[in-house]
């Protein structure tokens, strides 16, 4: 069995100066954005150590070794065949994302999504010059009923969060099976952010987009080792694509776009990619010991709020409405009990009343933010 990862002292993470530990006042504990505290796997901390020794600090040069890595990680973990020259290196995931919409969609036409969802997702369609068809989730699932008479109405394109951010749901091979059946049938492209792949959770199992029967034809994947492990400020991520058809709008990006990759981030995602399985699967079994945390803890100390527990992420989607509507819980918790989260309204509508709480951190921060929290319910 792997052993948790170690967790700097809190004084030390406040050492830091990421936004997770700026954005806030020192007695305010963050548990907002989706950063965690662990120290980097090995192989990130030597390949950017040696780097930095040797003056490596200049432009990214494309190259093959991204998708050989990503090829090569996504082969062992998911069963899925890449096609290394069909990995193609962008900046981040919003900027994927954005710029592959601006290649399928026309000004003012719609792009659906499904919230509750990473609140990014409404800002990059009309940075693409699209506007948002909102497809809410139903109990936490795609509806397909709702986004078949969506996809009828022919949408310019679907962004899919998979898995989901934020309620933490791996969609099953059959709902993306049907999800790709839609979308071949009304010819709506799909765009799968699928940044928390490797962090799905014991119990679920993560089915990448491009895997499922006929969505080749249809789907764009956008990947990153920056999630899993924690290294969105170096800036790399890809598109993946399957199929002629899609590569062909990949390869219409301009070349700049591949060009502002981070050769840092390129440096770090080939070795994650490549030698941090040991590393992840310690990650892993360090989020499955504070989601079993999480959920005792607010059992015994915070009745009031209801979840589901993630099957992936290290992110939990805390129903907090009895304590009020709208964002009123998070400011209540910042402001009564010193503990920073993200406000549900950030995530859609449907998101009224709910809190978003990082638990990627010690067993004691978590106590303790939860204890916090607990004392301002009684305030």
């Amino acid at each position: 069995m792997n052993a948790e990862l170690v967790v700097p002292p809190l004084a030390e993470l406040r050492l830091r100066r990421s936004v997770k530990w700026r954005a806030f006042p020192e007695d305010v504990l963050p548990l907002f954005v989706a950063e965690m505290d662990y120290e980097p796997a090995p192989p990130v901390s030597e390949v950017l150590r040696a780097a930095v020794t040797r003056g490596d600090l200049g432009y990214y040069a494309p190259g093959p070794e991204l998708g050989k890595a990503f090829a090569g990680f996504a082969g062992r973990h998911w069963g899925w065949e890449v096609d290394p020259a069909r990995v193609s290196p962008v900046t981040d995931v919003g900027v994927g994302v954005v710029e592959v919409l601006r290649q399928l969609i026309r000004h003012g036409e719609p792009v659906a999504i499904s919230p509750p969802v990473y609140p990014p997702f409404f800002d990059w369609v009309p940075e693409a010059g699209g506007r948002v068809l909102e497809v809410p989730l139903r109990d936490n699932r795609l509806d397909l009923a709702a986004l078949e008479a969506a996809f009828a109405t022919h949408p310019a394109a679907y962004v899919l969060c998979n898995p989901q951010n934020p309620v933490g749901r791996v969609h099953t091979a059959d709902e993306l099976a049907e999800l790709a059946r839609l979308a071949r049938l009304y010819r709506v492209p799909i765009i799968s952010d699928e940044i928390h792949a490797a962090l799905v959770l014991p119990g679920a199992t993560f089915t990448p987009m491009l895997t499922v029967p006929g969505a080749a034809e249809i789907a764009i994947a956008v990947v990153s080792a920056s999630k899993a492990f924690n290294l969105a400020g170096l800036k790399c991520a890809a598109l993946v694509t399957a199929s002629p058809a899609m590569a062909r709008v990949v390869d219409g990006l301009v070349v700049e776009v591949g060009e502002r990759t981070g050769h840092l981030g390129a440096l770090a995602g080939v070795a994650a990619f490549t030698d941090g399985d040991p590393w992840l699967a310690s990650l892993i079994g360090t989020l499955a010991a504070r989601r079993e945390q999480l959920g005792a803890l607010l059992a015994a100390e915070l009745p009031a709020l209801s979840w589901i527990p993630p099957e992936a992420t290290f992110l939990a989607w805390l129903d907090a409405s009895a304590l009020g509507r709208d964002a009123q819980p998070r400011d209540h918790f910042l402001h009564e009990g010193r503990v920073a989260l993200e406000p549900g309204p950030r995530f859609g509508a449907a998101g009224s009343g709910y809190v978003r709480l990082n638990y990627a951190t010690s067993p004691e921060i978590l106590a303790e933010a939860v204890r916090r929290m607990s004392a301002a319910v009684s305030r």
